[in-house]
């Protein structure tokens, strides 16, 4: 009979580094400040009149 001594265990996967979650959360701040900026602009040009106020 074989013994299978002498290998190691599987090490437990790693935990993610604090920079890594904080580069994961500032890409999708990123994308969501473009969707929104993006959003206001499109209801900035669909609200918008003929001309601007101080030109009146």
């Amino acid at each position: 009979m074989h013994l299978d001594e002498g290998h190691e265990t599987a090490h437990p996967p790693r935990r993610r580094h604090l920079l890594q979650k904080f580069e994961g959360a500032t890409d999708l701040m990123v994308v969501a400040l473009i969707v929104l900026l993006g959003g206001a602009m499109l209801f900035g040009l669909l609200t918008a009149g003929g001309s601007p106020t101080y030109m009146r």
